[in-house]
Order: structure tokens, then C-alpha cells, then sequence
């Protein structure tokens, strides 16, 4: 078995650029963007080819926000019925609603991290529809198709499924919360393949596909299946300053909250070289470590590493400044940000954590030597 967390960097097509030209060649190809996520201003567009864009306001009840990402999965499921009707089981699903309802009380209550809820689930959607379309496009076979198993229809309900449930097993720990999610996810599954398979040979075949997806999108293990490579991808695009804003207005400072941030718009178009090409804007060069951590392994550690483009650039007018000042008192980083507010923010230094996490585990002090 290959491991695809030593594969070079070389294999993904990855650049990473603060010239004005990478704007202006992206934006003229903007008329091939399959969906844009785009922040700039405070406002989230999605643009689903030709059709006219829609806008929402990220300080509008979140409700909205769903509802254009729901248009947008809507729109792409259209020429699939089957995956249409699972998606459609799957939004109005009791269970899977408090599933993600509870995954973001969980992530961003206790955790302070960015989205894990229904936004993340509905934005991912969209974005995994959009490559999956492109890759189709290309007429690249996933292994759903390769394998003889399924056909793109049966590719559409796979991937909408894994990505919106991909985050499910938070509610029960960060910690390993991929195998927690294959286990929440399977009756869900069950409830609603069930009418759309009769035949539950091919249905367990499709479902495993989704379970693995669900079970590698966070790299751990790594994905095999170019379906669980999208699915991964896909949740790699969620790094817009809509996402860490959220975190950040509820005291969690740090390089995910602020490096998040400083990205203004995630752009998924037909690729130059490759079937996809995904561009993020930045407005700040604080944003390259979204890109580096979060966005870039994502295309490297998965079989979708033939298949995308990755380009990062920073705007033409220059950096934004997020923080004006960070002064350390005590055990505390005091952080003065460019609004006016102040943020104190405990050091999380790595010993520190080490000796947290021992105590946590021991249910005793840890003194330091």
C-alpha cells in the first residue's frame, strides 16, 4: 500500500504568489468559476457557471447563508434525481441537523475553533459538487466508476453525503472524531439509501465509499479513493475570514482564527493544466498559513493531487492589518486589534500543553522540573 504522506510536494501543482498578474489572469477566467466563496467586504457570493451570482450578507441569520449554498448544491444535484433525493432526505433530517448542531457546540463552545455546524457541512457541499463536476468534465473516473461499481450519478450522491457528514463526529470528542462520524453516519445512511437502492449489494458498495470519505477527510488516515479526495479537498476550502470570524468574536486568538482571517475569497474553476484550479485571495500574507496548513495537504496527502491547481496570491492593495499590537503580561498575549477591541489570550506554549494534557490523563498536578 502506498503511503501518500511521503509522496514529494512536486506531485500537486502548487504556487503561491503576490503578483497583481495571477489576479488579473484568475479573473479572466472567471467566467469558468464552477463556485466562489468570497468574503471581501463581508459578504459570501457563490457562482454557479453562467447563472447569475447570489450574495449574502455573513452578518444575516446563518439561515440565509445555508439557503444560497442549498441553491447552489440544488442547482449541480439537478441532472442526478437519486442524488437529489438523498440530499434532500439528508437537509431536512432530524438527526442529522442535531448532529451538526451538536459538532458546532462541541468545536466552537469548548474548543474554540472555527465552524464545524450546518454552514461548514452546506459550504463544503457546495464546493465538493463543483470539483466533482469539473473532474467529471475532464473526464477523469473516480474509483465509484473505475471499479464498475457505480456511475456519476451514484459519484453525486457519494460525495454530497460524505462531505456535509464529514464533521459529524465532533459531537463526541475532537479526538478522533472521523471513526466517531463512520459510526453516526451509518443509520443515517441506512434510512436514506435504503429507498433509492434496492439492491443492497450495490447500496453497501456505495455506502463504503462514503464511510471511507467520511473516515479519511481529515487525512488520518489518508484517503485512497479520489471520492474521499474530494470530500477532503473540499473541506480544505472552508478557509475564508467568514469561517474565523466566527471563532474569533468568541475569544479563541490564535494562527487558525487570525491566519483565517486574512483570507478574503476561495475560487474552484476549470484548471489550466489540470481539471481544477483553486485560487485564494489573500489580504493579508498572514493567510499563506491556511493555504500551507489547512488547504495544501489536502491536495498533497489525496489522490486528488494530479487533478488540482492550488494558487495563492495577495491582493494588489496591499496587506490589511488585523492586529495592531500584542504585548505579553503575565501568562496572557494582550492583543490590541485593529477595531478598538482588546483580546487576552492565554500562551498555549507546546510544554504547557504536553503538561495539560498529562494532568488531564493522570487526574494530578504535573510539576515541572
Amino acid at each position: 500500500m502506498n503511503d501518500d504522506s511521503k509522496l514529494p510536494v512536486q506531485n500537486a501543482a502548487i504556487e503561491l504568489t503576490s503578483e497583481q498578474s495571477e489576479l488579473e489572469q484568475a479573473d479572466s477566467s472567471a467566467g469558468d468559476a464552477k463556485f466562489t466563496l468570497n468574503v471581501s467586504g463581508g459578504k459570501v457570493q457563490d457562482v454557479e457557471g453562467k447563472q447569475p451570482g447570489r450574495v449574502v450578507e455573513y452578518a444575516t441569520p446563518r439561515v440565509k447563508l445555508i439557503e444560497e449554498a442549498n441553491q447552489a448544491i440544488r442547482l449541480d444535484l439537478e441532472p442526478y434525481p437519486k442524488a437529489l433525493a438523498a440530499y434532500n432526505a439528508l437537509r431536512i433530517d432530524p438527526e442529522a441537523l442535531a448532529h451538526w448542531d451538536m459538532a458546532n457546540y462541541i468545536t466552537m463552545r469548548k474548543l474554540g475553533y472555527n465552524d464545524h455546524g450546518r454552514v461548514h457541512a452546506f459550504i463544503t457541499g457546495a464546493a465538493s459538487l463543483a470539483i466533482t463536476e469539473l473532474m467529471l468534465d475532464a473526464g477523469v473516473k473516480t474509483d465509484i466508476m473505475e471499479s464498475g461499481v457505480g456511475d456519476a450519478e451514484d459519484v453525486f450522491l457519494t460525495v454530497i453525503l460524505g462531505t456535509m457528514l464529514h464533521d459529524i463526529g465532533n459531537q463526541i470528542h475532537r479526538v478522533g472524531h472521523e471513526g466517531h462520524g463512520v459510526a453516526l453516519a451509518l443509520p443515517i445512511l441506512d434510512r436514506i439509501m435504503g429507498p433509492l437502492y434496492a439492491d443492497p449489494f450495490k447500496r453497501a458498495k456505495i455506502r463504503a465509499f462514503i464511510l471511507g470519505a467520511i473516515n479519511s477527510h481529515d487525512l488520518n488516515p489518508p484517503p485512497l479513493t479520489l471520492e474521499g479526495g474530494i470530500v477532503a479537498v473540499a473541506d480544505g476550502t472552508d478557509i475564508t475570514k467568514g469561517r474565523g470570524r466566527k471563532a474569533f468574536n468568541l475569544g479563541s486568538v490564535d494562527i487558525h482564527s487570525i491566519s483565517a482571517l486574512a483570507v478574503d475569497q476561495v475560487v474552484i474553476e476549470r484548471g489550466r493544466t489540470m481539471p481544477v484550479l483553486i485560487s485564494v485571495t489573500m489580504n493579508n500574507s498572514g493567510g499563506i498559513f491556511q493555504v500551507e496548513e489547512v488547504l495544501a495537504p489536502k491536495v498533497i496527502r489525496t489522490p486528488m493531487r494530479k487533478y488540482v491547481e492550488l494558487r495563492a496570491t495577495t491582493r494588489p492593495q496591499g496587506d490589511e492589518q488585523i492586529l495592531s499590537r500584542v504585548r505579553l503580561e503575565g501568562d496572557h498575549f494582550v492583543m490590541d486589534l485593529e477595531s478598538g477591541e482588546t483580546v487576552a489570550v492565554e500562551v498555549q506554549d507546546s510544554q504547557k500543553k504536553m503538561q495539560d494534557a498529562v494532568t488531564q490523563t493522570l487526574g494530578a498536578g504535573v510539576q515541572s522540573r
